[in-house]
């Protein structure tokens, strides 16, 4: 019996990035298309089918930690990066800013969708979400290059609506006008999460 079901959202790929491994900052660059392969994309510095644990995983293995690499994306969705703006009061939030490698349209309430759900395009490239991504202060000092006096205000708008880190299950190409359909677990909320979260 399938674990998965397909469901009728999908998001359409408006634009796709890569933060090069020669690079300052995380500021990623616009690249049209790439191949999503076991190890993420070439030439990505979050590629790799491994990386040394960071600070997200801190209660889990000292940092720096050699573990499996299930970030190997990260995805924002369009109505989230108009929703950032609006709140910061400025006319956009570019997803170079935030390192991002794909954005999404389509997807209602896009960093909330459950862990371990798929995104998967017509040709079959399907990438697993891990979690969602937390706001952070690196974006903010991109934003701050272009808009000064700005940066402060990400962190505080960009709760809630940063995106989610992903990984490949299935390589295959990626473009700009994919169309990517959501496939989520098939499992109930676990009713134990408010308990979890104060312990």
């Amino acid at each position: 019996m399938p674990a998965l079901i397909p469901t009728d959202f999908k998001g359409t790929v408006t634009w796709l990035g890569l933060v090069g491994e020669e690079r300052e900052g995380i500021r990623s660059a616009a690249n049209p298309k790439v191949f999503a392969s076991f190890a993420g994309a070439e030439g990505e510095i979050h590629g790799g089918l491994t990386r040394p644990s960071c600070v997200r995983v801190t209660t889990q293995y000292p940092e720096g930690t050699e573990i499996a690499n299930v970030r190997q994306f990260t995805i924002v969705s369009a109505e989230e990066l108009s929703a950032i703006a609006e709140a910061m009061e400025m006319n956009e939030i570019k997803p170079e800013w935030l390192g991002a490698s794909i954005v999404v349209e389509g997807i209602p309430d896009f960093t909330h969708v459950p862990p371990s759900a798929r995104l998967q395009n017509e040709a079959g490239t399907c990438l697993v979400i891990d979690m969602h991504n937390r706001p952070c202060i690196f974006p903010a000092k991109e934003i701050e290059k272009d808009h000064p006096g700005l940066g402060k205000r990400f962190k505080p708008a960009a709760e809630g609506r940063r995106g989610v880190t992903a990984w490949v299950e299935r390589e295959g190409p990626l473009a700009v006008g994919d169309v990517m359909r959501l496939h989520v677990p098939d499992q109930r909320t676990w009713s134990l999460l408010d308990e979890a979260r104060r312990a």
